[in-house]
């Protein structure tokens, strides 16, 4: 399966809010034709978070040459799941991700589990794909387990899927080439990132220890700009990543998703879309050279 490159839109959030159709324009001009929303407001727009209606969505990104592939939705809930399905086939997105969660023990995560595998199951008996996207917090232990470990258990491989944040994995001690070979199939979407030297020590838990209580309060401590720059101009062995996703021939999208950047969001994404169509170009060589 080939490799293609995608855009998380949480990554031009700031230039959305400004004009949404223009921005999606010089997106496309970059090259980025796969994209992946993020709605953090489906609790009153089942749709991409700027209230427009499917039909304008759809004519809209053909005419730019674009698809979704995906779309994170916040807060995910049974009660609006439903409809939520409805907007995104109607736009042709087959993909659905519960984006990010907390919790304070073994028993919330259970419950957590629970929802998302009847979640996973509703997309899944209307033909979508169901995921869930970590952060580091899935890499804390409960109970002599990770977090992460716990889900993968108490969910079924068939209902729940991981879209593997690579750079999140690192922050939780994690190496993401290993993660990806234990996940196999159950990941075919991957988020891409690139650390920074001022992330030290790279793994958060050696600065707040495994049992600290993870709150939104103290994930914003390891969100901060200074920790995040533009795919290939950090210390992520991004090459490896590619070629072992491609090893395992399961992953559909690498996806950019810049949480922050120092530079204009749109300049940004353009030095992560150049250095990521390089690398896989390299990778992709290198394999036919063999």
């Amino acid at each position: 399966m080939s490799l293609s490159i995608g855009l998380q839109v949480f990554s031009i959030r700031k230039e959305l809010k400004k004009d949404f159709w223009g921005t999606l324009e010089q997106v496309s001009e970059i090259g980025y034709k796969n994209i992946e929303f993020a709605n953090h407001s489906a609790g009153t727009d089942f749709g991409v978070g700027f209230n427009i209606d499917p039909d304008t969505l759809r004519q809209g990104m053909e005419r730019l040459g674009m698809k979704a592939i995906s779309a994170h939705v916040h807060p995910m809930s049974l009660d609006i799941i439903d409809n939520v399905i409805d907007y995104h086939q109607a736009i042709g997105n087959n993909s659905l991700v519960c984006g990010i969660g907390f919790w304070k023990n073994q028993d919330d995560v259970l419950a957590f589990s629970k929802e998302l595998n009847i979640i996973g199951e509703k997309c899944r008996k209307r033909g979508m794909d169901f995921y869930y996207h970590n952060h580091f917090m899935e890499f804390q232990y409960f109970d002599g387990q990770t977090v992460m470990d716990i889900i993968l258990e108490n969910t079924e491989k068939e209902f729940v899927k991981i879209e593997l944040d690579t750079y999140w994995a690192i922050r939780g001690g994690i190496d993401p080439v290993s993660y990806l070979r234990k996940l196999g199939d159950r990941c075919d979407l991957i988020h891409q990132k690139d650390l920074t030297v001022k992330a030290y020590p790279a793994n958060i838990f050696e600065t707040i220890g495994q049992s600290c209580e993870i709150d939104k309060n103290i994930f914003s401590e390891f969100s901060k700009v200074e920790f995040f720059t533009e795919v290939g101009e950090g210390t992520i062995e991004i090459a490896s990543i590619v070629k072992e996703a491609r090893n395992i021939g399961a992953a559909k999208y690498i996806i950019v998703e810049q949480d922050h950047s120092k530079r204009n969001e749109l300049e940004s994404i353009a030095i992560s879309f150049q250095n990521l169509k390089k690398l896989l170009n390299e990778t992709e060589n290198s394999k036919n050279a063999l």
